[in-house]
């Protein structure tokens, strides 16, 4: 619906029951008004819906006051239709759009409205004129502006000559009057004009109203002071107190007298600055009125003029920035807040004992008002409690002078270790000198069933002797419960240990309110030295908490058991010629009781022969056996003797064990020739036959096993080869084909060897007269004498004139050849008988040889031997034609051993002849030999075959033999060393 304002009461504005197609008469259906009954009002039986006695004022309705559409001012309203006996009721929203009428006319702001306007102003200044007000708008609102004639002037003009009125339309609708110079002003002819401005609405009639419009022309004052500068700037220390100059602001004006007379005034500046600033209008000096603290004012910026005293008079402004600059004046302030769930009231914070470390219980804001380095705050807890300040946030954004903490718990907390904790917050400025303060937080730690019963050693270690009675206490155990009621109600039980999955309750037992812990079984600390188990102590709290000790019971020993050796009989072997003091071995001897129970004390208890008294001895420690004498096993072979263990118990028990020691054999003896003896010789007739045994080589070595074991070698006097020897038995046989040069006698070196590590060996003679008989022993013993003073490296074997004698025939041979041929006969007749005359009359000393004597001599057929009766010869063994002698020691008795020494003149050694007498002839002959073996020299001083650690047994003195020397002459006017025909001087020479 739609209404205008200022209507009387009771004007009809619709019928609503029409309206919603309602029909009415009957007095079933009635209206009522349910809202908006300030200006309206409804029929109940018709629905017509008009106006009650309230005026209706579009322009005071409060929501019409800066309503300018049409449309928009409205009155709301409710209306509800009712059923017969309010069966039923509808519900309906209505509106009424109040429509503006002209009922406000145009005012101005005054009756009287003054203009000032300087005298030279140039035609078309334009001047704002005041606007006038309507509250009515729309096309009631203003519509123009109106300059009528100046009062006494040509009624028939409506404008001014002067100035004329031009209206202009603003951005927002409105219209502004502006008064417009359209001639020359000249104050001294006429210094004032009044107008009449009159202002008109749109409505219908129209309305409105006028002013006096009053235009005062002043004088010119065309130069403006000037400032110095446009813009001042200073700093000013807070707290400054009143009359300190700040600066001084200059100013100058081109005009004189009046119009040149500066004064300076505040411009645009609030009350504060007026307030706390003086400004001297003569001097222009600015200072100090009231105290001025920067934290209320940190800059005051304002603008200062500059004005003469001109008519009117001219201005000129400069800008004022005055810095207030800090002084640390401000101490921090702490501001401690709740945050999250955790209660805080009244500077108590109630915190449970079980929040999480670095849990955030409280909100620290800290500021100050200063600035710069006089705002910078450091924030700590002071003391030592568990929190601690973070930064609520970590934005580069956040000012210096104000900041947030929260405060974190740094520790567990513990209520029943403290319960209470007053942490007091320091907040201190960087300030000079710093200023500071504080501020506290109560933090109440709230109790929890947090303490399991604790025990007070992790490791209980029980020491309980062995061979103990079934029901003895061992220990108590005793846990502790910081909590308090049923949760320090302590019971106690046995749990395996997680070493051992063995259950305690088998020998163990607990007494579940007492702690203590009883063993159920004997303990044999042999079998079993330590028992583990845990005891858990749990407490009687929902939920349960528990806590555990490790129970070690070690079983303490008592003497129960002797000492025991690792075997009755210990048996050792040893090398012999060991160093006195070296160990020969070690017992190992056991007692299964430990400490003082089992510390042994060995001894070397006497065998029954009393072999290893003040031989061995014993080391406590280690058991090893030492012996104070070299061992020679060619002496003694074994030891037998008893160790005896004792321990240290109360009373001490003691055990024996035997020890057999065996010496090891070491190759510490050359072997020992018992036969033959180097003086010895054997005769071997030049028919034997090949593989003929001439002698057996017999020696002996004192050590044992492969040290013992023999073989033997010539290693010398067989330049034909004629001669082997069995390496094994020392059989020494014939293997060469003797020959006429053969004849007479060989010394065969034989060596001996044993079979040991490093080998030792010893060098004998094997002397053997090769001829058909043995006619004169004498000369051959004298061979023999002088073979034992011939090195060995000179062979002795056979005639040693056989060869020189087929050199010479060759010689003769040659001769004959050149000579005629009755001069080889008759040399040949010369020779022979010489020969014959050398056979009949013997050797002459100084005589030479001319024939070979080396040869056998030739018997005449008349005196050949008799055959056998058969007319030939008998078979012999093959040692038939074998005879072996022996040189007689000076005083009768024989040459047994090969370490007796020969004398320079051996007697006649006593022999048997076979197969042929004294006139034999005698082969042995003065030879040398180019073997390459070495002489074998052997000191006088040198120690017998029975003395120990040689590696090589040397030959006595009797059977060394070097080649020059003293000349001693054996034989006799007939006879030769070597045959019976040739005289020889040989010496024997000993090494010193």
């Amino acid at each position: 619906y739609r209404l205008a304002e200022e209507g009387p009461a009771d004007i009809r504005i619709g019928n609503v029951a029409s309206d919603l197609g309602i029909v009415t008469g009957s007095g079933e259906v009635t209206f009522s008004l349910e809202s908006g009954s300030d200006y309206l009002k409804i029929d109940n039986m018709t629905g017509e819906l008009s106006t009650t006695e309230r005026r209706i004022d579009r322009e005071k309705l409060p929501q019409c006051q800066m309503i300018f559409d049409e449309n928009e001012c409205f009155l709301d309203f409710e209306v509800s239709v009712i059923g017969p006996s309010q069966s039923w009721v509808d519900l309906f929203e209505g509106r009424v759009i109040i429509l503006d009428i002209n009922d406000n006319t145009p005012t101005f702001p005054s009756p009287v409205l003054t203009l000032t306007v300087e005298e030279n102003r140039p035609v078309g200044t334009l001047y704002l004129l005041p606007t006038a007000t309507d509250r009515d708008f729309g096309r009631n609102g203003i519509e123009r502006y109106e300059l009528l004639q100046e009062p006494g002037g040509d009624g028939g003009r409506p404008r001014s000559s002067v100035f004329e009125l031009q209206v202009a339309d603003t951005l927002d609708g409105e219209k502004q009057p502006q008064l417009i110079v359209k001639g020359a002003l000249d104050r001294e002819q006429r210094d004032s004009y009044e107008l009449s401005l009159r202002v008109r609405d749109g409505g219908d009639p129209a309305r409105s109203s006028q002013a006096i419009l009053r235009v005062l022309i002043t004088d010119v004052n065309d130069n403006s002071p000037r400032f110095e500068k446009s813009v001042y700037e200073a700093d000013l220390a807070e707290n400054s107190s009143p009359g300190t100059p700040i600066l001084q602001l200059r100013a100058t004006d081109l005009d004189v007298g009046v119009n040149g007379q500066i004064e300076y005034v505040f411009g645009a500046a609030t009350e504060s600055v007026r307030r706390l600033l003086r400004l001297d209008e003569t001097s222009g000096w600015l200072s100090v009125l009231h105290r001025i603290d920067r934290e209320e004012v940190n800059q005051l910026r304002f603008t200062v003029m500059a004005r003469d005293r001109g008519q009117p008079p001219k201005t000129d402004k400069a800008t004022v920035v005055l810095n207030i600059r800090d002084e640390n004046d401000n101490v921090p302030t702490i501001d401690i807040r709740k945050i999250g769930r955790i209660p805080l009231r009244d500077g108590v914070a109630s915190v449970a004992e079980d929040v999480l470390v670095d849990t955030p219980i409280a909100l620290v804001q800290v500021s100050d008002r200063d600035q710069g380095e006089n705002g910078v705050v450091t924030c700590t807890v002071v003391g030592d409690v568990p929190f601690q300040l973070k930064p609520a946030s970590e934005g580069e954004g956040e000012p210096q002078n104000k900041r947030k903490y929260f405060l974190h718990t740094s520790a567990p907390l513990d209520y029943e270790a403290v319960r209470d904790y007053n942490v007091v917050i320091v907040a201190v400025d960087s300030g000079s000198p710093s200023l500071s303060s504080n501020n506290s937080l109560l933090v109440r730690v709230g109790d929890t069933n947090d303490n399991p019963p604790m025990f007070s050693q992790a490791v209980l270690e029980v020491s309980f002797p062995e061979n103990n009675l079934p029901g003895e206490r061992v220990a108590t155990v005793v846990a502790t419960d910081a909590d308090s009621g049923k949760n320090a109600e302590i019971t106690y039980s046995l749990e395996a240990s997680p070493l051992s999955s063995e259950a305690p309750s088998s020998i163990f037992s607990i007494d579940p309110d007492s702690g203590d812990v009883s063993v159920q079984a004997v303990l044999d600390r042999e079998q079993r030295d330590t028992y583990e188990f845990q005891v858990t102590a749990r407490d009687k709290g929902v939920p349960s908490l528990q806590g555990s000790t490790t129970v070690v019971v070690r079983v303490s020993d008592r003497n129960d058991n002797e000492p025991r050796f690792m075997q009755d009989v210990f048996t050792f072997y040893v090398k012999e010629n060991l160093q006195p003091n070296s160990p020969v071995g070690m017992v190992t001897v056991m007692d299964f009781d430990k400490g003082r129970n089992a510390e042994l004390s060995l001894s070397i208890q006497p065998g029954d022969h009393d072999q290893a008294a003040g031989i061995f001895s014993i080391e406590n420690d280690t058991g090893t056996i030492f012996s104070t004498v070299s061992f020679d096993r060619e002496q003694q072979t074994s030891y037998t003797f008893k160790v005896k263990a004792v321990d240290g118990g109360e009373p001490p028990r003691s055990a024996t064990a035997t020890v057999s020691l065996f010496v090891m054999d070491e190759n510490d003896n050359a072997p020992t020739v018992t036969f033959p003896s180097n003086s010895s010789y054997t005769v071997l007739p030049p028919s034997s036959n090949m593989r003929t045994v001439v002698a057996t080589v017999v020696a002996t070595d004192s050590d044992t096993g492969l040290n013992a074991d023999l073989n033997y070698s010539i290693v010398g006097g067989n330049p034909f080869k004629l001669f082997e020897i069995d390496p094994a038995s020392g059989v020494v046989s014939l293997v060469g084909k003797l020959a006429p040069k053969h004849y007479g006698l060989h010394r065969l070196v034989v060596q001996v060897n044993d079979s040991g590590q490093p080998p030792q060996s010893t060098t004998a003679l094997l002397h053997v007269f090769v001829n058909e008989s043995l006619s004169n022993a004498t000369v051959v013993e004298s061979q023999v004498a002088r073979s034992l003073h011939t090195p060995l490296a000179q062979d002795i074997a056979g005639d040693p004139s056989y060869e020189l004698s087929k050199q010479r025939l060759s010689i003769v041979i040659g001769v004959v050849a050149g000579i005629m041929t009755v001069i080889l006969l008759i040399l040949v007749v010369v020779m022979a008988r010489y020969c014959r005359s050398k056979g009949k009359h013997g050797y002459e000393a100084g005589k030479k040889d001319h024939e070979d004597f080396f040869t056998p001599q030739q018997h005449d057929k008349a005196k050949k031997p008799k055959k056998d009766k058969k007319g030939k010869k008998g078979k012999q063994p093959l040692y038939s034609s074998i005879v072996t002698v022996e040189a007689s020691k000076p005083n009768g008795q024989r040459y047994d051993s090969v370490n007796e020494k020969l004398s320079d003149s051996p007697g006649m050694g006593r022999y048997r002849s076979v197969n042929g007498g004294p006139g034999s002839p005698d082969l042995a002959r003065h030879y040398k030999s180019s073997s390459p073996l070495p002489t074998v020299q052997l000191h006088p001083q040198s120690p017998t075959a029975g003395k120990k650690h040689q590696a090589v047994q040397d030959l006595p003195p009797a059977n060394t033999f070097v080649g020059a020397g003293d000349n001693i002459s054996i034989g006799s006017d007939h006879c030769s060393e070597y045959s019976c025909q040739a005289s020889s001087k040989y010496s024997k020479q000993v090494r010193a």
